[in-house]
């Protein structure tokens, strides 16, 4: 870990993004480091780490001192890991997070899946050692990547370069996705006109076609979404947004049992709005405004890091209770059990028992068919 440097995340000239995973977590050889939950962005010239939490906090390595690769395939109750070995760094490197390590290696553990792809992407990258290319570092020995800001003039060479690069055939057919969006909106102001003279005329419609075209529009979408286009690109579209998803997220939510997943919002918001789809960064923020904006849902991120949607009514001690309860009836259940109990993910169900265990209600039992919680007898003796 002492070869990272700390950096701002834009990108040098020359630079080119290459793949980013989010849902990594950073080793000094096999021990566990504060970078546990972070995006992963692998550039022609640099690996770079930023914070999920604090987008702030970035750190980089130059691909130069990569010497080479090993994967780790995940295993029970482990996700799966990259190993990374490297050469020592050089005297001109930066500051960063650690000015010292014992170990030559790192590893990169990929909790939420994507270690195939982005191994397989970091390898073709290694081989094509782009970052040779760039204006060598003031030794003259070593090629350095240019630690100045990019200019307009630099922005736009690399644009340029990027646009060449692209394929003819990948621009053509963007262009009519284009199109086909622009007509989706025509769609969709159509389908209100229609809905309206729906509403005027119900004698002269039959009550089954009524709900059949009522289904189509539902398919559409819900109606007018908060973009950038309405609502700008400040803190009134944020909190705008904040506002509809919340509406829009506070039933579906509570039938989930008082919890979803980030990415279960992110799928079922995209999917409501149709063609005007939400970034997952601008959901990140949204939901982060929740809480303060009052509404009926907030944001909250466990221990683990698994980020969900929670109601506001939603009791901790509740829930810890409720599966103290649930472990004591059963004398022992998994989190495939208790999803199929509450009719939750196994993810949430998972978060559940973890969160009850942190109370002191109940214990783990690791053994070769899986993880097992039983009740904790220290704390709730038998009668």
């Amino acid at each position: 870990m002492d070869r990272f440097e700390w950096c701002d995340g834009n990108l040098y000239t020359g630079e080119q993004l290459v793949e980013q995973q989010t849902g990594v977590a950073l080793y000094d050889g096999n021990e566990k480091t504060a970078f546990e939950f972070g995006t992963l962005i692998l550039t022609t010239h640099r690996l770079m780490w930023r914070d999920q939490r604090n987008r702030t906090c970035v750190i980089c390595l130059p691909l130069s001192l990569v010497i080479y690769l090993e994967e780790q395939p995940s295993g029970f109750a482990k996700s799966a890991k990259i190993v990374v070995h490297l050469n020592s760094a050089g005297a001109n490197k930066g500051s960063g997070p650690f000015n010292q390590s014992s170990n030559s290696f790192i590893r990169l553990s990929f909790r939420e899946a994507g270690e195939k792809g982005f191994l397989r992407r970091l390898q073709e990258t290694l081989q094509q050692k782009k970052w040779a290319t760039s204006v060598p570092g003031p030794s003259g020995t070593n090629p350095q990547l240019p630690r100045h800001r990019p200019g307009i003039v630099g922005i736009e060479r690399s644009l340029d370069q990027r646009n060449k690069e692209t394929d003819k055939n990948i621009t053509a057919a963007f262009a009519d996705l284009r199109q086909l969006m622009e007509k989706a909106k025509d769609m969709v102001n159509l389908t209100r006109t229609i809905a309206t003279k729906i509403k005027d005329k119900q004698g002269d419609i039959t009550e089954d076609e009524t709900v059949k075209f009522k289904s189509y529009l539902l398919s559409m979408g819900i109606p007018n979404p908060v973009t950038r286009e309405t609502h700008g690109t400040g803190d009134k579209y944020y909190t705008e947004l904040a506002r509809q998803l919340a509406s829009m997220l506070t039933k579906p939510v509570e039938e989930s049992g008082g919890m979803m997943t980030l990415t279960d919002v992110y799928c079922r918001v995209n999917r409501a709005r149709g063609m005007e789809l939400l970034s997952p960064e601008d959901l990140l923020h949204a939901c982060e405004l929740m809480e303060i904006l009052g509404l009926p849902i907030r944001l909250r991120t466990f221990d683990s890091g698994v980020m969900v949607v929670q109601s506001q009514s939603q009791n901790e001690e509740e829930i810890v209770n409720t599966t103290t309860v649930l472990v004591s009836e059963r004398n022992s259940l998994t989190a495939e059990e208790l999803s199929q109990l509450l009719g939750v993910s196994v993810l949430l169900a998972r978060e559940r028992l973890l969160m009850t265990e942190k109370h002191g209600g109940v214990c783990r039992d690791e053994h070769i068919e899986g993880l097992r919680f039983y009740l904790n007898l220290f704390l709730h003796p038998p009668s």
